[in-house]
């Protein structure tokens, strides 16, 4: 970049000066269709730019953060963002199946959700990539890397081994990068995630994030309403009518505690 002119992120579209020997200046950031990011209440973290679909890469082990999950999707839903959550590892049957069972209510609600095995067939994923920038997300161990690494060979990714005795996945991308498939189709793959800040969105934001709720905000007591415990919530009223999960409801309360907001490792 060329002064402070604010950063670029891996996706974005950007004019160049050349300067000889394969190097080159920023000089303006073309206009953005999304732009992908966490923060906390000290900083934001570039994660992505122009993409049109989170893919969230799950596996049964080691464990992944449902939570982890909730955060993301608000994120991708304020950036009107496809979501298709990837569940990888489906060799392990019997643990698959238990998360298989985890993400059922996602696909209740509408969002796609893929078993496959990156190790042995990654080609599933495929059409649901077709004509998309794509963004890999997900906890370290989760298997982003090989799946990238099946889908695009040239890119030898680093891949570990998950730690049995920790039940979590060791850091190998410290970097994202795109990937091209076809012309049209674009892949990236970013450093694994344990917590995603989400301390630029407020309660009517983080509301509207939770698709199921849009058909009752506007419609509490007070204007000023954050689902919560005050009187007079429709939101909580159709929880309590079964309209509306208790498990995301709960996730929503939490992440609209200002306290219980992530921070950024």
């Amino acid at each position: 970049m060329r002064g402070k002119k604010g950063g670029a992120a891996c996706g974005d579209r950007v004019n160049i000066s050349v300067a000889g020997d394969g190097q080159g200046v920023i000089e303006d950031i073309l206009p953005r269709t999304s732009l992908l990011y966490r923060s906390d209440a000290a900083r934001q973290k570039l994660i992505a730019a122009n993409v049109s679909q989170l893919v969230i890469v799950i596996a049964a082990i080691p464990t992944f953060s449902e939570e982890l999950i909730n955060r993301c999707i608000a994120a991708a839903e304020q950036q009107q963002l496809k979501v298709l959550l990837v569940c990888n590892k489906s060799d392990l049957v019997v643990p698959s199946r238990l998360a298989l069972a985890t993400l059922a209510l996602y696909r209740e609600l509408g969002y796609n959700v893929l078993q496959l095995s990156a190790k042995t067939d990654s080609s599933p994923l495929l059409s649901y990539l077709h004509g998309h920038l794509s963004i890999l997300i997900g906890q370290s161990g989760m298997g982003k890397s090989t799946l990238l690494n099946a889908l695009v060979p040239a890119a030898e990714r680093a891949t570990a081994d998950i730690s049995l005795a920790l039940d979590s996945g060791r850091h190998t991308t410290t970097h994202a990068r795109l990937y091209y498939l076809e012309e049209d189709t674009g892949l990236i793959d970013s450093p694994g995630v344990q917590a995603f800040g989400l301390h630029h969105l407020n309660c009517e934001e983080l509301a509207w994030g939770f698709i199921e709720f849009r058909p009752y905000l506007g419609l509490c007591k007070f204007n000023n309403c954050r689902h919560g415990c005050e009187p007079g919530c429709a939101l909580s009223q159709a929880m309590r009518e079964g309209k509306i999960n208790a498990r995301r409801f709960a996730f929503y309360q939490k992440l609209a505690v200002p306290s219980s907001q992530s921070w950024l490792p």
